[in-house]
């Protein structure tokens, strides 16, 4: 006789939340607001820090410029048109946005330029060789960009002399943490050539980490979890290996989408990764 066979135990379920692998100062929104509200060029040349922002359809660029003019304004802002359904790029245009500081015509000393959305296929999303012309500052404001076919020189959108300020000062490459595969092998292959060209011109690029309250369910409880999150470090080290950033090159956010109100958490990883998006800027400029 013979008993019945007991089942082998489930090991038990990887814990979400790990040791805490990044510092951050969560009551720091009034310094960091005070730095960029601060912030002035040192270089004569350069107006404003331009910040070229690319990435995936659907990663969260717009929604990334939104979610810093909500954070400087102080109230929620919706200037840049951003799609929660659709899976070609709402932004078809290059379209450059200036933050207002204080007065009407008072503006912020940095533009964000966004830009359509990268695809895995050649002929969807925007081309690469429009992507290395607008770094070099050749692309202008209202250019519709073509899945077919890169800009010509006789557009009357192509910049012949571009001046400094036309130029990308900062690249920054917007990934999408709740997609299950962040990143497929062609869109991989077209963001490294883009990187290649920015960084043969010298430029500082970073990674805006974004959806990571849609990524983890634990930050999305409470999202001062993000660097106890082993999820959100798994992602952070991925996007390391297959892209060559170095992870402190990289910042999680949660943007804002359904919120009516500001946060100040929500506020302080905004403002984390701007402020190292104008300090890399502001470096790049100045070594000109």
């Amino acid at each position: 006789m013979g008993g019945r066979k007991s089942k082998p135990a489930h090991a038990p379920a990887p814990d979400p939340l790990i040791a805490e692998w990044r510092k951050i100062l969560w009551g720091s929104k009034k310094e960091d607001l005070q730095f960029v509200k601060d912030y002035q060029p040192y270089n004569k040349e350069v107006k404003e820090l331009r910040v070229l922002l690319y990435g995936s359809t659907g990663s969260g660029k717009s929604s990334f410029i939104n979610s810093v003019d909500t954070v400087l304004q102080g109230r929620i802002a919706l200037r840049a048109q951003a799609d929660a359904v659709s899976a070609k790029s709402f932004t078809i245009k290059r379209q450059t946005y200036k933050i207002k500081k204080g007065g009407p015509e008072t503006f912020y000393p940095f533009v964000f330029t966004d830009i359509m959305g990268l695809e895995k296929f050649d002929q969807q999303g925007v081309r690469v060789e429009d992507m290395k012309l607008d770094i070099k500052g050749h692309i202008k404001d209202g250019y519709k960009f073509n899945p077919y076919s890169e800009i010509s020189e006789d557009d009357p959108n192509y910049n012949k002399s571009p001046t400094l300020e036309d130029k990308a000062h900062v690249l920054v490459c917007v990934i999408d943490a709740s997609s299950s595969s962040i990143l497929d092998d062609e869109s991989k292959i077209k963001m490294r050539l883009v990187r290649t060209a920015a960084r043969d011109l010298g430029i500082p690029q970073l990674v805006v980490l974004t959806k990571i309250d849609e990524a983890c369910k634990e930050v999305q409880s409470d999202v001062k979890n993000v660097y106890k999150s082993k999820y959100i470090k798994e992602m952070m080290d991925k996007i390391s290996v297959d892209l060559g950033f170095p992870l402190n090159c990289i910042f999680p956010v949660k943007n804002y989408a359904s919120e009516i109100a500001t946060n100040d958490d929500i506020n302080t990883l905004i403002l984390c990764a701007l402020k190292q998006i104008i300090d890399s800027g502001e470096n790049f400029v100045n070594q000109l």
